[in-house]
C-alpha cells in the first residue's frame, strides 16, 4: 500500500502530540522508513533541483506543533561542518545516495566567546534506507560527495532557530 506526505505528516504528528520526544523518536524514525521505502513517495515528494536551486525545500510545516518535513535534494558535493539543530531535534532519512556523518563530542560548551568546541567522535555512512535521529544539541556534520536524496524531518523549522557557534578543535 503507498505511503503518501499525508500519511507521514499524520503519523508524525500523532507521536509528537501523544509523546515526549526523545521517547517516540524510535516511532518516527520507523515512519520515515516506511517513506523511504516506497519508490513513489520518493519520486513525488524529492524530485531532482533546478542548477543553482536550494537543495533544501520544506514539503509541509506543521501549524499546530512546529515540525517540518524537508526534502533535501544534492546534484553535487555537499560539505557540511559541524552544527547542532538549536533548540530543535532532527530526523535525517536517506531516500538514494550515501552521506558520510561525522557526529562529534562536545569538549567545551558555550566558552567566553559564545563558541562550543567539538572534537570527531563517531563516523558512519548513511545509506538509501537509513535513519537517523539527532536530539536537542547532538553536533554532527554530513558530507555527501555524489547526487543524494534525504528526507529530514525537524522538530521546529530551523530557518527560525538560532543555532550553536560550533568550532571544531
Amino acid at each position: 500500500m503507498p505511503y503518501s506526505l499525508n500519511d507521514l505528516v499524520a503519523d508524525i504528528k500523532d507521536i509528537i502530540l501523544s509523546e515526549k520526544l526523545p521517547d517516540g523518536s524510535d516511532k518516527i524514525c520507523y515512519f520515515v522508513s516506511k517513506a523511504l521505502m516506497d519508490q513513489k513517495f520518493i519520486s513525488e515528494n524529492l524530485p531532482d533541483r533546478q542548477k543553482g536551486e536550494n537543495p533544501r525545500e520544506i514539503l509541509y510545516e506543521d501549524k499546530e506543533t512546529g515540525f517540518c518535513v524537508c526534502g533535501h535534494v544534492y546534484s553535487t558535493e555537499a560539505i557540511g561542518s559541524p552544527h547542532d539543530h538549536g533548540s530543535s531535534w532532527a530526523v535525517y532519512g536517506q531516500a538514494s545516495g550515501e552521506t558520510e556523518m561525522t557526529d562529534w563530542e562536545i569538549i567545551k560548551d558555550k566558552s567566553v566567546n559564545d563558541i562550543i568546541y567539538v572534537k570527531p567522535f563517531k563516523t558512519y555512512t548513511m545509506k538509501a534506507g537509513d535513519v537517523h535521529f539527532y536530539g536537542v544539541g547532538d553536533v554532527h556534520s554530513p558530507l555527501r560527495k555524489d547526487p543524494v536524496r534525504l528526507l529530514r524531518i525537524e522538530g521546529a523549522n530551523l530557518d527560525n532557530i538560532k543555532r550553536s557557534n560550533i568550532q571544531a578543535i
